[in-house]
């Protein structure tokens, strides 16, 4: 896919301030800190898609961007930076969980996992929630040019054995760093993929 327009429609500070349901909608989640910014900013190709932080939690609304007026990029806030499971659950009753839950139009959340971390609490907790709430998911590890190629597997894969303990189908997984500019053309292969079967793209 090449990304030739990007525009930003609109911040909604809730689900009935979001846009029209009209495309395909690609939600972007994840831990605070995670390194999401900097990623949808690779994605896009720009350097002001969305501001880049050294304080966790900076987006607080649900942002819209309009791409090749055929699909959304949502920037979604994080889920909290090390929190315990029961704020999840809390975060679920929110703003952003409305718009997980009754966002007819999201085709998939990429869910961020930074890399360099054995499978954390929080993170099995969103995603299994995100499970059990049958909402479309893809997993994108971050952050990769920070460890070797034995140690990102090795982590990747402690993840998935968590998951297959719950899951009996895998969720799409995709990895990625900023730094070496890896994994921008998988996802948004991805994406061009997913909007053929909305019939957008």
């Amino acid at each position: 896919m090449n990304i030739q327009d990007v525009k930003f429609i609109k911040s909604s500070p809730d689900l009935q301030s979001c846009p029209a349901e009209s495309l395909p909608e690609y939600a972007f989640a994840g831990r605070s800190n995670v390194g999401k910014s900097s990623l949808l900013n690779f994605l896009t190709n720009t350097k002001k898609l969305a501001k880049i932080s050294s304080t966790p939690g900076k987006t607080r609304l649900i942002n819209h961007y309009l791409i090749n007026n055929s699909w959304y990029l949502v920037d979604l806030p994080g889920y909290g930076f090390a929190r315990t499971g029961k704020k999840i659950k809390a975060d679920f009753q929110s703003f952003t969980s409305e718009y997980l839950l009754n966002r007819t139009s999201l085709a998939c959340l990429f869910v961020l996992i930074d890399c360099r971390h054995e499978p954390l609490k929080i993170d099995l907790e969103f995603i299994h929630r995100c499970g059990e709430m049958h909402i479309p998911i893809a997993l994108v590890f971050t952050k990769t040019d920070k460890l070797s190629e034995g140690r990102l597997l090795q982590n990747t894969d402690r993840y998935k054995r968590e998951l297959l303990k719950t899951w009996e189908i895998l969720p799409q997984v995709f990895s990625a760093s900023t730094v070496t500019r890896t994994g921008r053309t998988e996802i948004l292969n991805f994406i061009d993929k997913t909007n053929r079967v909305f019939g957008s793209g």
